[in-house]
């Protein structure tokens, strides 16, 4: 796995493809490998796919009993696509990874050609009450020893053996602290952006999801049915449908936003092919059942 010193950190990430690139952003306490694990396969064929893993998770080593906040979330993925040298790109986040990525999106909405966010709300609640119950080690040892036995699988090379009982009560105390986005800082945003989300999400109710996506300038809302949180991976098909369609029907908008900021030429950036939008619609499978046939069947 790659690193780049990016922010005072070692990010660690995953490259896969090649294309346009898509940076794509995983929920707390978990990773890009596993968060989009049906989405690589067939994603990667269209675009060049950056997974950094977040500080505290992950390789990305960061002590959580230092703090933990959202703004330097987004300061990671500033330094990051700066480090490797992305002027544009098209930004998938997931959760904590969407929250990032709305953050980022406000900050520097011009550097994005699409935005995807999946599973948040901009509402404090439900997410306090639903993080507070489920980012609980002690009720995960009692409850959830598998999901123990994931989450040290997923962190303790890379953070030291048990560091994420650490991590999961500073994430619950960076959701109750951080600030909201305001109706003005969501008409920021103005690449095409698709809000997702599963119609039994604990996290975000679907009226959350339609009333961000009616915030935005160029918003589209998806909605999984009998889906919770993971909708990537518990409806891949239907997801990966979805996603595809908006990259093809955004992919005129998003070449013209790409070609619309400078390329700097001291980027240092690794030698890849990076494509053209247009490329998905004439060389990418998009039979989503390759992701996942045994669902599309079911469908």
């Amino acid at each position: 796995m790659p690193t780049i010193r990016a922010n005072g950190l070692d990010i660690a990430y995953d490259i896969h493809g090649a294309g346009p690139p898509l940076v794509m952003l995983h929920g707390a306490t978990s990773l890009g490998r596993s968060d989009f694990a049906a989405q690589i396969p067939l994603f990667s064929r269209a675009f060049h796919l950056y997974l950094p893993e977040a500080r505290g998770h992950g390789r990305t080593r960061w002590d959580a009993a230092d703090g933990f906040r959202y703004d330097w979330l987004v300061d990671d993925l500033a330094a990051f696509v700066d480090g490797i040298g992305l002027e544009t790109f098209h930004l998938v986040g997931f959760s904590m990874g969407a929250m990032t990525a709305l953050q980022y999106a406000v900050r520097s909405p011009e550097r994005l050609r699409t935005l995807t966010v999946v599973g948040i709300t901009t509402q404090r609640e439900p997410r306090v009450s639903v993080a507070r119950r489920l980012m609980d080690p002690e009720r995960a040892d009692r409850e959830e020893p598998a999901w123990v036995a994931e989450l040290g699988r997923r962190h303790d090379a890379g953070q030291g053996v048990g560091a994420w009982r650490r991590l999961l009560p500073a994430i619950v105390a960076d959701i109750v602290a951080q600030p909201l986005l305001s109706p003005r800082d969501l008409r920021r945003i103005d690449p095409p952006t698709l809000v997702a989300c599963g119609d039994r999400d604990p996290f975000v109710p679907v009226d959350h999801a339609w009333g961000l996506r009616r915030q935005l300038p160029d918003g589209r809302l998806f909605v999984a049915p009998d889906c919770g949180h993971e909708v990537m991976s518990r409806k891949p098909s239907l997801f990966n449908e979805a996603l595809a369609g908006f990259f093809r029907s955004t992919a005129v908008v998003a070449s013209k936003r790409a070609e619309a900021v400078e390329v700097n030429p001291l980027a240092e950036a690794p030698v890849r092919d990076d494509g053209t939008d247009s490329d998905w619609l004439a060389e990418a499978g998009t039979d989503s059942a390759d992701a996942h046939p045994s669902e599309e069947a079911a469908r």
